[in-house]
């Protein structure tokens, strides 16, 4: 069908697809890594999502049988679950995700249930925010560099604006009061009337966290701004270092005169790996929010057979509190030997302390430090090393060679020979750049060899894991 018969709204391009943070996915799936059909294919290092404790899931699913059985003390509930359920969805699932909420947390905050409003995923809780707190054409300020998502799920459909606060690799990337305010005097420069403010905390693509300073300057600036404040707070049973996550839930006071234009966002995609459940949630200390938003919340439910299946699994304390800590602790380990290894190819890392991903400095290997040399570098690592990789600039990093390198994805000897073809890559590279030539002699001859390398090393280390 011709884009004539389409309505604006879908014709348009401001879906974000051309980004190269989507086109990388695109050549993926053309060409996926598989170790044994497709051992020279592209590896997937820009999905962020959390593969590592399936089993302990698995393992409760096993142990509980009747939760995935559709019954409840022995007795068959299929009807029940089958037929429609009200949207504000169920009591049983909404208290068991509220105290694990609270449990992540180290239980410093509390949430009510009743304040929670259930999305299809994260990706419309932000949306139906949006539709809730501003109107077309009016602003959001958010922090660089931020999700490349959010430029498709807070403006597509909302045609709210996004106006960045710049941050930078000086104080590592933290918001700083100045880059605040310049950035709210640039939206009214635009004529943008700025309604809110949204950060994540713990931060995608930086995997740092917010100290509680940031947060308090942030509370300070939209009671004096009268915005508002979103929390995307997905990550945060990531937090696997030494520096506790600090929930705005736990800095909110309860006299806090922008209270009820604070808002969080949480899902159950990042902290279980659970995406294809859909499962997200708004909550909010606005009583007007949770009202409208409840009411949005019908474009996108979450299943009643999803609820039945996850109430018991987080009401179980003990299998909760067991998963938390053996989850960070694999997070942990994967993410050093993730950071280990780019070290020893020369790359370093902003020092993360959660979420599935690195932010890797790789400014050294640009053959022109812009950004235009960044896509270069990004396009190399793309079709020739076979990874795919999430260039700064699509997450609007100011600083041209960063990269989000995602490590909770795949099999640690996937990971393996990632981390091989990095090096490869980097010594070639090295090489090329100091001798000008296509550094033949070292044993990379352009695209064709190195793939033929790429076989030869998936196969080598495919074989020392079996």
């Amino acid at each position: 069908m011709t884009q004539q018969f389409l309505s604006r709204k879908a014709s348009c391009n401001s879906h974000g697809q051309d980004s190269s943070y989507f086109l990388g996915w695109q050549e993926y799936e053309k060409n996926a890594y598989d170790e044994i059909k497709n051992p020279s294919g592209i590896i997937q290092m820009g999905l962020a999502e959390n593969q590592l404790s399936f089993d302990l899931l698995e393992s409760w699913l096993a142990e509980n049988p009747e939760a995935a059985g559709f019954k409840h003390n022995g007795a068959s509930v299929f009807r029940e679950l089958a037929l429609f359920q009200d949207y504000h969805g169920m009591p049983s699932f909404k208290s068991a995700l509220a105290s694990f909420m609270g449990e992540i947390r180290g239980n410093k905050a509390s949430f009510d249930p009743a304040r929670l409003v259930l999305t299809a995923g994260a990706t419309s809780a932000n949306e139906i925010l949006m539709f809730c707190v501003a109107n077309r054409g009016e602003a959001f300020l958010i922090p660089t560099p931020y999700y490349p998502g959010f430029d498709r799920d807070l403006k597509w459909r909302t045609e709210v604006e996004i106006v960045p606060i710049h941050c930078d690799s000086s104080n590592d990337f933290q918001i700083r009061e100045s880059a605040l305010e310049a950035a709210y005097k640039s939206a009214m420069s635009q004529k943008l009337k700025v309604k809110g403010i949204l950060i994540t905390n713990p931060s995608n693509p930086l995997g740092t966290t917010m100290t509680r300073a940031t947060l308090k300057m942030l509370l300070s600036f939209i009671a004096d701004k009268g915005i508002h404040l979103v929390c995307d707070e997905i990550y945060s049973g990531t937090v696997f270092g030494s520096q506790n996550f600090v929930s705005i839930a736990e800095v909110l006071p309860l006299n806090h005169p922008a209270r009820q234009r604070v808002h969080l966002v949480y899902s159950l995609s990042k902290d279980l790996g659970l995406p294809g459940f859909r499962v997200g949630a708004i909550y909010s200390y606005g009583d007007t929010v949770v009202a409208e938003a409840t009411k949005m919340s019908s474009f996108g439910l979450v299943s009643s057979q999803t609820q039945h299946l996850l109430a018991p699994l987080l009401s179980d304390n003990k299998f909760t509190s067991s998963y938390l800590v053996e989850n960070r602790r694999r997070l942990k380990q994967r993410q050093q030997a993730l950071v280990r290894g780019l070290q020893n190819s020369g790359i370093s890392c902003l020092q993360g302390n959660s979420g599935l991903f690195c932010w890797v400095n790789m400014s050294h290997l640009l053959q022109s430090p812009t950004f235009a040399g960044e896509i270069e570098l990004w396009k190399s690592i793309l079709y020739e090393v076979g990874l795919n990789i999430s260039p700064g600039s699509s997450c609007h990093c100011t600083e041209p060679g960063w990269f989000r390198l995602c490590f909770a994805n795949m099999s640690q000897n996937t990971l393996d020979v990632a981390l091989q073809r990095i090096q490869r890559f980097v010594s070639a590279r090295s090489s090329r750049n100091k001798t000008g030539s296509c550094a033949t002699r070292h044993g990379f001859s352009g695209k064709l060899s190195f793939r033929k390398w790429v076989l030869r090393s998936s196969t080598a280390a495919y074989s020392s894991e079996r």
